[in-house]
């Protein structure tokens, strides 16, 4: 079982920027793909972003494009979370996940996660 533990979480004003850290308790399969969700109250968790472990390629929804970035240190075992031009509708506890064993895509779909985080709050204001 990989645990993983979010933090970077916070209040900020629109226009401002956060960094959220996921560090997994153990070093992730080179095939291993690490992804970001989001989920507001009362609505659908939603795919943010994924990198892939081993190779560094990383795909993004359409809302966040040029605002987020996902990186990873290997040696920390940890995957980042970049957020700029924060909006108020960015406001959701955010999630990051695990899915091992994969190569060749990054899937979207929470259900494609083997492994989850307990959450971060992010609160953007207007």
């Amino acid at each position: 079982q990989v645990q993983l533990v979010e933090s970077g979480g916070g209040l900020v004003q629109a226009g401002g920027s956060l960094r959220l850290s996921c560090a997994a308790s153990a070093r992730p399969f080179s095939s291993s793909v690490m992804g970001w969700f989001r989920q507001a109250p009362g609505k659908e968790r939603e795919f943010v972003g994924a990198i892939s472990w081993g190779g560094g390629s990383s795909y993004y929804r359409d809302s966040v494009k040029g605002r987020f970035t996902i990186s990873r240190d290997n040696a920390k075992n940890t995957v980042y979370l970049q957020m700029n031009s924060l909006k108020p509708e960015d406001t959701a506890v955010y999630y990051c996940a695990a899915r091992t064993r994969l190569s060749g895509w990054l899937p979207s779909g929470s259900h494609e996660y083997d492994f989850w985080g307990q959450g971060t709050q992010v609160t953007v204001s207007s």
